[in-house]
């Protein structure tokens, strides 16, 4: 009897380890099954970026599929920045474009619970006087002492995002080697404060040059920005973040509801 690959999941390339397969019987199109199967395990970090799936000939092989079909799927991830066809090396991974949800959570645990291996590298901390967007966001006297943060935070080993945070002196201690460690809301619950509400703005813009060479991105290249100031509580302002991401690596995802 002759088996049904496409079923059976059969290896090709790095998506050897991935269980992949299409239902025939479905009304979804094979190659955006396809599609959709690789995109998930680009995202998830089972397909890490900079592996090879093998070329179109033998994954349509192996999952039982006509190349134009594999081609098609591999196509449309190739047009989302997810995989790229290089000369002589074959079809690689990119990167996955992180996904973030509008809540009051922070960019080190969304990307943990995504399996996007975080990391962080500390450009700078320092106390200095606040200016008068940070003196009233924070509920201090313009001039009065406040903590500076910035950091830039990877996934995979790339650049994401460039972080810079205020917080009001005495809050927490917090030192280059903690932060790099986790992520500056987990050192907040740590010692006790507890995060109870945001007001938060996202918005767009071109990248400076010195934006763009700390996230490897071109100069003018569009990046997605944030601001936002955290409450604990009892109402007291604890946090000012201002925040730069990776338009190409990074999305904000919004839940609409109906007003009754």
């Amino acid at each position: 009897m002759k088996r049904d690959r496409g079923r059976d999941g059969e290896r090709a390339g790095a998506a050897g380890s991935l269980r992949l397969g299409v239902d025939r019987s479905s009304p979804v199109p094979l190659y955006f099954q396809l599609a959709q199967q690789l995109e998930a395990a680009i995202e998830q970090g089972a397909l890490a970026p900079g592996s090879l799936l093998g070329n179109e000939i033998e994954l349509a092989g192996r999952l039982g599929l006509s190349r134009p079909t594999v081609r098609q799927a591999i196509q449309s991830l190739v047009d989302k920045g997810l995989l790229v066809r290089r000369r002589g090396v074959g079809t690689q991974v990119v990167h996955s474009q992180v996904r973030r949800p509008l809540e009051l959570s922070s960019l080190y645990d969304d990307l943990a619970a995504a399996g996007q291996r975080p990391a962080t590298r500390v450009l700078r901390t320092a106390v200095e006087p606040a200016g008068a967007e940070v003196a009233a966001a924070l509920g201090v006297a313009e001039g009065a002492a406040v903590c500076l943060v910035e950091r830039l935070r990877l996934a995979h080993g790339e650049p994401m995002a460039r972080l810079r945070n205020h917080l009001p002196f005495g809050l927490l201690e917090l030192t280059a080697e903690r932060l790099e460690e986790t992520g500056l809301y987990r050192l907040m619950r740590e010692a006790g404060i507890g995060l109870h509400s945001a007001r938060q703005s996202v918005g767009a813009r071109a990248a400076t040059p010195a934006e763009g060479e700390a996230l490897a991105e071109p100069a003018g290249a569009p990046v997605l920005t944030m601001e936002r100031t955290t409450y604990d509580a009892t109402g007291r302002a604890v946090e000012l973040g201002s925040h730069i991401y990776r338009a190409s690596r990074y999305s904000f995802e919004f839940q609409l509801l109906v007003r009754p």
